[in-house]
């Protein structure tokens, strides 16, 4: 093969888009990586969360620039435009929703995945050797066997539309792919809890079966699906000539943080030869605390899982997961043959299964990157301990505000999530109350609804809460009532 001179110098035509002062960059890269990590150690001096302003608002809604802009103005921008304004989450009081904090290695881990640039969609290279031990370790995690398959995607949304495309497939059969529900001699129908995220019946949506055919079933006290509701609705179908396919359990509702009874769940999904797939977004990566394992017995029959590194796990955005039991039904599901997708013995086209053949993106990223660096850094138990403090933590935050008389817990705390009610509060007051606290920069509450009624929620998630954190909340959340006229 002929030479080719690895000396040459970049830059020479003009064309590329490379720095042309490699000093320069280099030298404004590490003071904006200086801020950037000190922007996360002192995070708990600032407001929670800011709105926008106008003068920000004003910068992102400027015309297309056509000539290049200095670099340190760029870099200015971003210390003065965004940072201050961003979704809060990185904030010990952020509470309104199941959002990850990240950490300092999650940050370091996307700067090098964005400085490699792999393209993760297949092909032979260590991208891909780090997305398979990933799932290795989901595997061993979460208690599934050896020949279970995994990707990573954008979140458990996805997670969850893919896992219902395969149970779709596996009811229908894989010549489904081509003739659509015309190889259906009857109408599918899949079966949920009421609490169930509203990404279930958007995946029934969108898989052209429609949400009319989610069967939302009954919850008990706990928030937890009624196992008899289930035997009761599916010989019901059954007996009207629908078609049950799919059973999708929750590991952790987003209202409350409930679990469903997953050991039942598998045994009816198994009694009726129905995949059994498992909503975990919010709890599934509780595994890897031994305190809390327990509560999730049953998730290891499930045929799939979805779930999110990036909330409990702390994982940069975004690194939503699905792990399938049977990784030759993953593949028959997704799996397509393209002759740009033609694969050899050697080269980069090595390599029997690629990511892109199971789910439908060929062009990805490397989440599984920072997924590994996080969890290699950390260590599985030290996460663990993080997510079982931070169930502590709701236990104190709800024993806390029970000490107000006119504040009410309004469900059991399962794991990490407190809602509660103002006695004689109409729901605009209460909606009002959390906005003020919001827009203080105390705190980011946010507000559900429950059995009909308006409920203020917590959902403690963030590995830097501590007990004096929530005092703190606390005692802004009952002067602001005070004020108010809550008495």
């Amino acid at each position: 093969m002929p030479k080719i001179d690895k000396n040459a110098s970049s830059g020479a035509s003009g064309s590329d888009l490379d720095p042309t002062d490699w000093a320069e960059f280099r030298a404004l890269a590490h003071d904006l990586l200086d801020d950037l990590i000190t922007h996360i150690e002192t995070v708990r001096q600032k407001p929670v969360w800011q709105k926008p302003t106008a003068e920000v608002r004003a910068r992102f809604s400027r015309s297309l620039p056509h000539a290049p802009n200095a670099l340190s103005t760029v870099f200015d921008d971003v210390r003065a435009h965004i940072m201050p304004f961003a979704t809060g989450n990185l904030h010990p009081l952020f509470m309104g929703w199941v959002h990850g904090a990240g950490t300092p290695v999650g940050m370091i881990a996307e700067l090098v995945a964005a400085g490699l640039n792999l393209n993760c969609g297949g092909r032979d290279h260590v991208g891909i050797d780090v997305e398979r031990q990933i799932v290795l370790w989901m595997r061993e995690a979460l208690g599934y066997p050896a020949d279970a398959s995994g990707l990573f995607v954008t979140g458990s949304s996805m997670a969850n539309f893919l896992a219902l495309i395969i149970a779709k497939i596996e009811a229908l059969g894989p010549l489904s792919r081509e003739t659509g529900l015309r190889s259906a001699d009857h109408a599918l129908v899949a079966y949920t809890s009421s609490e169930a995220h509203g990404c279930i019946a958007q995946a029934m949506q969108l898989s052209g079966l429609g949400s009319a055919n989610l069967r939302t079933i009954a919850v008990d006290s706990l928030g937890r699906m009624r196992s008899d509701e289930l035997r009761a609705q599916i010989a019901r179908d059954r007996a009207q000539g629908f078609l049950p396919f799919l059973i999708v359990g929750t590991a952790g509702t987003v209202n409350t943080g409930a679990i469903d009874p997953l050991e039942d769940l598998a045994a009816i999904a198994s009694e009726e030869n129905l995949w059994f797939h498992v909503d975990g977004a919010i709890g599934a990566l509780a595994t890897f605390s031994p305190e809390l394992r327990s509560l999730f017995s049953g998730l290891e029959k499930s045929d799939s899982v979805a779930l999110d590194f990036h909330k409990w796990g702390h994982v940069p955005y975004d690194a939503g997961f699905l792990l399938v039991r049977d990784g030759t039904a993953h593949k028959r599901a997704f799996a397509q043959s393209a002759a740009y997708l033609q694969r050899a013995d050697r080269g980069l086209a090595a390599g029997e299964t690629w990511p892109c053949d199971l789910g439908p993106d060929l062009s990805r990223g490397c989440r599984a990157l920072k997924t590994w660096m996080t969890i290699e850094v950390l260590g599985a138990d030290r996460i663990g301990r993080s997510i079982a403090q931070t169930c502590a933590l709701a236990r104190h935050l709800a024993e806390r505000l029970q000490g107000h008389p006119m504040i009410e817990i309004k469900a059991p705390v399962a794991l990490n999530i407190v809602c509660f009610g103002i006695r004689g509060a109409r729901p605009e007051m209460l909606r009002e109350l959390i906005l003020d606290v919001q827009e203080s920069g105390t705190a980011a509450p946010s507000w559900t609804m429950l059995n009909g009624e308006l409920v203020a929620r917590c959902a403690i998630v963030n590995h830097r809460t501590t007990s004096a954190d929530l005092d703190g909340f606390v005692s802004a959340l009952f002067e602001r009532m005070s004020e108010l006229g809550f008495e």
